[in-house]
């Protein structure tokens, strides 16, 4: 009965550990937004009457 109880024991805090680090590591994950794409020359001249 022991030996379950220390296993389980084991196994939690390695489950919690694996969490706690799984974590940290999505929060230090540095995002990046991709530039704007410039429109076409086309499709400038068509926006320019909207102004």
């Amino acid at each position: 009965m022991i030996t379950v109880l220390v296993i389980s024991i084991i196994v939690i805090l390695i489950v919690l550990a694996l969490s706690v680090l799984t974590i940290g590591k999505g929060y230090s994950y540095k995002h990046t937004v991709d530039p704007i794409d410039p429109l076409p020359e086309d499709e400038e001249k068509k926006e320019e009457p909207k102004k």
